[in-house]
């Protein structure tokens, strides 16, 4: 009679051959042909059909579920940034450079690179003080930071947290130009997303704030999706903090949805300024009585 164990073993041993089947194929260069006898699960042509899209959806919100679950990354707090302005030892390097080359040109450009690197050294700092409060804390109390796992301003916040020895979360996107996890996200806390909107979900999942610094396109996006989902209450209520007064205050007058009757008056305290980390820092502490 066939036992319990036996039965385990079975199980065991038809899911290694189907993933041996996969590694010898990646191995030999070979491409997998349609075959209707391959298990479903181990099929990654069938897998990738447009019908199946549903079910990748749940593999992609359960897999860094898991991950951080088994991690006991319970809190966070969410960095968002440009991936475009870098460290000033590089920006510096880069002035040099174009010095040397005299071209005019490049050398605005290396400056404006060492004006902007200070939102990489301000966000370096924030990350350092946001892991310097966890040290202290029980596993259920810390809070970690978390960034889309890239350049910019995400490395900054991640590498603050590494300066002080304290594990941070990315969430990496996969792009047409490739975005490789920046090097100071805990390897093991580095998830890569293909959808956009399951890589959002997992920004708010654990969110106890959400700051904001200068960006682009991206973190345009990301910011007012959250204003969104706090407004319409669909998220509870956490400090929402725009770093860079000068920057924001340029770049948005929410005014004029007020003035239109577009949104409430109150909907313009659903966020705040500030212009240094601690700053940050003190509207997450005073929220949460910290």
């Amino acid at each position: 009679m066939e036992t319990t164990q036996d039965i385990k073993q079975s199980s065991r041993s038809s899911l290694a051959d189907a993933w041996a089947e996969l590694q010898a194929h990646a191995d030999h260069g070979e491409p997998l042909q349609p075959d209707a006898y391959r298990l479903a699960f181990a099929d990654p042509e069938f897998l990738l059909r447009r019908e199946t899209r549903g079910i990748r959806f749940q593999l992609e919100l359960l897999k860094p579920d898991l991950g951080l679950q088994a991690a006991g990354v319970h809190n966070t707090v969410v960095v968002y940034g440009g991936a475009r302005f870098v460290a000033p030892d590089v920006a510096q390097a880069q002035l040099e450079q174009a010095q040397a080359a005299g071209n005019p040109q490049v050398i605005a450009l290396a400056e404006r690179a060492i004006r902007t690197s200070r939102y990489y050294t301000d966000a370096r700092e924030f990350g350092r003080i946001v892991a310097t409060y966890s040290l202290s804390q029980p596993q259920q109390e810390k809070i970690f930071i978390c960034t889309g796992g890239g350049p910019g301003v995400m490395e900054a916040a991640n590498r603050g947290a590494h300066d002080v020895g304290v594990p941070s979360v990315g969430l990496n996107i996969a792009l047409p130009h490739e975005q490789h996890t920046n090097p100071y996200v805990t390897p093991e806390l580095a998830f890569k997303f293909h959808y956009f909107a399951l890589r959002k979900m997992h920004f708010l999942m654990r969110a106890r704030a959400l700051v904001a610094f200068p960006g682009g396109f991206g973190t345009l996006d990301e910011l007012f999706e959250v204003l969104t989902l706090v407004q319409t209450r669909k998220a509870q209520k956490v400090p929402i903090v725009l770093y860079g007064s000068d920057y924001w205050q340029r770049l948005l007058n929410l005014q004029v949805l007020v003035d239109e009757g577009a949104i409430s008056p109150e909907d313009l305290d659903l966020y705040q300024l500030v212009d240094t980390p601690e700053d940050a820092w003190g509207i997450i502490r005073r929220f949460y009585g910290l």
